[in-house]
Order: C-alpha cells, then structure tokens, then sequence
C-alpha cells in the first residue's frame, strides 16, 4: 500500500474541490485530489452546464415558433431531441478540458480516482493509497434526493443525473418537485414539444419572493405546462414508458416519464466521518462560520457544508477556506450577499433579503424600491417587458434585492456588490449605465429611493424656486 504525506487533501472535484486544488498547488502546498466519479462534479456533468445548455436550445425552438412581432414569420421548430443532446455533449466536452486530470496533474497536484473515507482524525484511505494530511478539505458535493414515496423503488425514474442521457424526446415528462431544478426542465421540455406535467407539494418556487415567482409560473402555465401546487405525492406506478403519478387529493397522471427533482442530499455514506470525529446530518457537515468541522484539521465546502447549495456558493467557500488553511489568517463565510436564479423565462433572481423576510427583521424602517421592465427602453426594442426589480432598503443601504425578467440573473451581481461591501444606494445611482441597456433597470431602482426626496418635496421646491429668482 502506498503512503502519502501532503500538506492539503481535497476530497470532491467539483467546483469547491477544485479551486482549493488550484490555489494550494499554485500556492505551493502539496496538494492531493480525490475523485471517484467525473472530474467536474454534478455542475459540469448533470447540473448547471447540461441544464444551461438544454435551456439553451429550448429558447432557439421558442424563438422560432414566436418570432412574427419582429416581423419575420414564425415557423413550426424541426426539433431533433438527440441532436440536442449532442449539443450538450459538446458544451461540456469544451469545458471539460479545465477540469480534467491531465490539468491539475500539469499544476503540480495528485490526483487519484478513487472513493475517500477517512481512517482516524488525520488519515484517510483511497483505493490502495493512505493519505495522511496536515488539512483536508471536504468537497464532496450533493446527490439528488429520493424521497420514500411508495412504489418509487419499483418504478424507473429520472434525476437531473440520468435526463441528459436520453436521446428519445419523453411524449409526456412528469415532474415531481416545484423548485429550481423542477421548473427549468419543465420548461424547457414543454418548449421542445413535450407534454409536461409538474408536481409540487407545496408552493413552487416557495423560497423566493411570490410576487415575482407567480410571474414566472404563470408563464410555464401560459406555455403549456400543467402546474399542480399543493399537491403532495402518495404513490408511484409503472413501468418503462408508462409510470402513474398519485397525489394525496386523489388526483391521478400518468405520462411516458418521471423526474424526481425534489431536492438535494448531501454525500455523507461511505465516508466514515465518524472515525475522524466529524459531526454530521442529513444536510452535510457541522460546520462553524469559518466551515472548519469538529475536527479543526477538516474544513467542509459546497453543498456538504449544509448551506446554500449552488456552484458558485462552492467556489466562495474556497476562497474563505483557503486563507486559513494556507496563509493562517482567519476568513469566515457569509450568506448575506450570495445570490441564487432560477434560469427559466423569464429569469428569477435574488440576493439578501426578501420583501417579507426584511419586513420581519426591520419593519417601519425598511424602505422598498420598485421599478418594472416595461419602463426600460432596451426591453421594450426586444420586446422582453414581462418582470420588475424590487430592492429591499434600510438608512440607505440595500439589504437585499429580487428581479424577475430577462438577464436577472446577470443584473442581481451588482446588487451582491453593493451588499459585500456595504455599499449605499447613492453608489448605484451615480453608476452612468450605456444605453440601452438592461443595466439600466438597476440604475432607475437605485434612482427610485431618491425620487420622493427630490420630486415630492415642498421645501426642496420652495427653494429651487428662490434660487431661480436670484440667479442673474
């Protein structure tokens, strides 16, 4: 058996484990990386970039079939569903290449493709090589959740990891979960000539701002998509190409394919955590605000650190895990200024608070800002005046913001800005905008807070009239 001794020990090379690799070796610290699936992770191989891309072509076949108010004729889409999933092939094929093993291995990091667990506090076992480390850095990541629902273990089923290995279009796709993940898919399958039902138990996109998400899923409704909220699962039948979907109200669907996309669970098994004394539950590690777990030689980031489980979340605890496993300066992580979307059509955004969680928190002193789409000139040339922005301000600062339309997920960075570094609304106002620009929409909110100071004040008007009669 082969003995390693290394200064960092990442285990997940995903986007977490993967920028602590980089910077440790580039660093200068001798650095081991383990791996036992794809180099990449879920958001390179079943997430964000397949999903990206899948949206992709499904908005190409929606512009196709709606593009007469620009005064070229709308034709019927020629849909070739396994074409499209070569097209996703292909993404990730270009993006592999900055993941892969050969990589990381030329900048100097070992890589072994093997499953982690952990032998004692600072020793861990990877197929034939016993690692012992001076820091190891937890990244495994997250699966998707199979609930216990009756008759799912006897019922084949999708996830996000096995959809994007379908070449046949699903006649009509069933999908159980009203989040996120849930109603991307579903709209960009209904849009590429599926039938699409989707199921939540609750409220769809409940964790975000309702006067912004019933936008979003009115339109899945307004494309087709057979929304059924409150409506909790009870049972699952079927077989290949004819499965049954059951509620708790009685109601009954049957379809050619099921989607779980219910949520998310950490990858605890088989890591044996308990040997290196690491707490741990359902939704990953127990970590500090530093992510270092119950044992300070162990730091946890991604979505097994129990937090927000987004990529670009994975690469911000990177670099908070980094300084002190590196440099030993102390770093902490944050979540007030960690954005999420929600890349349907419209786009769905937020960072910070939302309206009703900020009214909870500051009540009368919370000033909201609102400022809609329609308003902007360069949505109004593309015809994309479908959403609003909506930022949530105390003394002058935003404390959190909410955007729903097109490129929200490209507009709410530089509310994350303002939030990180504490800037206050007058920083956003004084931003000079190109126009047009959707850019523009932040501009205006920030210029809204001042509105009723400047426009609807008596003594302000008062005095602009003096000044008029004094000037020569």
């Amino acid at each position: 058996m082969e003995q390693i001794e290394t200064d960092v020990c990442v285990i997940g090379a995903g986007s977490g484990g993967l920028s602590v690799a980089y910077a440790a070796s580039q660093m200068g610290a001798r650095t081991v990386l383990i791996e036992r699936g794809r180099m990449g992770g879920d958001c390179l191989n079943y997430g964000c970039v397949p999903s990206k891309a899948l949206i992709a072509s499904a908005k190409a076949t929606w512009g196709q079939a709606h593009s007469g108010v620009f005064g070229i004729a709308s034709v019927t889409p020629q849909i070739d569903y396994a074409a499209i999933k070569d097209h996703i092939a292909g993404v990730i094929g270009a993006i592999a290449p900055i993941d892969s093993q050969e990589r990381y291995e030329s900048l100097g990091v070992r890589v072994i493709r093997e499953h982690a667990r952990f032998v004692s506090d600072r020793e861990l076992q990877a197929g034939e090589v016993r690692i012992r480390a001076r820091r190891f850095v937890v990244a495994a990541g997250s699966s998707p959740l199979v609930p216990p629902i009756p008759g799912l273990n006897e019922t084949p089923y999708l996830t996000n990891e096995t959809i994007f290995d379908l070449r046949e279009k699903p006649e009509h796709l069933i999908v159980v979960g009203g989040g996120p993940i849930g109603v991307e898919l579903a709209q960009a399958h209904v849009r590429l000539g599926c039938k699409v039902t989707l199921i939540e138990g609750a409220k769809a996109l409940g964790k975000d701002d309702p006067e912004l998400s019933v936008i979003v899923l009115d339109r899945l409704r307004d494309e087709g998509v057979d929304l059924r909220e409150g409506s909790e699962v009870s049972r699952v039948s079927g077989s290949a190409g004819a499965v049954e979907v059951e509620t708790k109200d009685g109601r009954k669907v049957g379809g050619t394919h099921l989607l779980m996309a219910v949520g998310r669970s950490a990858n605890v098994d088989g890591l044996d955590l308990e040997k290196a004394g690491v707490k741990f539950g359902r939704k990953g590690l127990e970590v500090g605000d530093d992510l270092r777990t119950t044992n300070r030689r162990i730091y946890a980031v991604g979505d097994i650190a129990g937090r927000m489980q987004f990529t670009h979340v994975a690469g911000y605890h990177a670099g908070v895990v980094v300084r002190p496993i590196l440099l030993g300066v102390r770093a902490r992580a944050t979540q007030d200024h960690l954005p999420w979307v929600t890349y349907a059509d419209p786009e769905l955004a937020q960072v910070g608070l939302t309206e009703e969680q900020a009214r909870g928190t500051y009540g009368d002193r919370l000033t909201v800002v609102r400022f809609r789409y329609a308003e902007n000139d360069r949505a109004q040339a593309e015809r994309r005046t479908t959403g609003l922005i909506k930022v949530m301000v105390v003394r002058g600062r935003p404390v959190g913001a909410s955007i729903v339309g097109a490129s929200a997920g490209e507009l709410i960075g530089t509310w994350s800005l303002a939030i990180a570094n504490k800037l206050k609304m007058r920083a956003i106002s004084n931003m000079v905008a190109p126009y047009p620009t959707l850019s523009e929409i932040n501009k205006r909110a920030a210029g809204a807070y001042f509105s009723p100071a400047l426009f609807d004040n008596p003594r302000l008007k008062r005095a602009v009239r003096l000044v008029q009669r004094l000037l020569p």
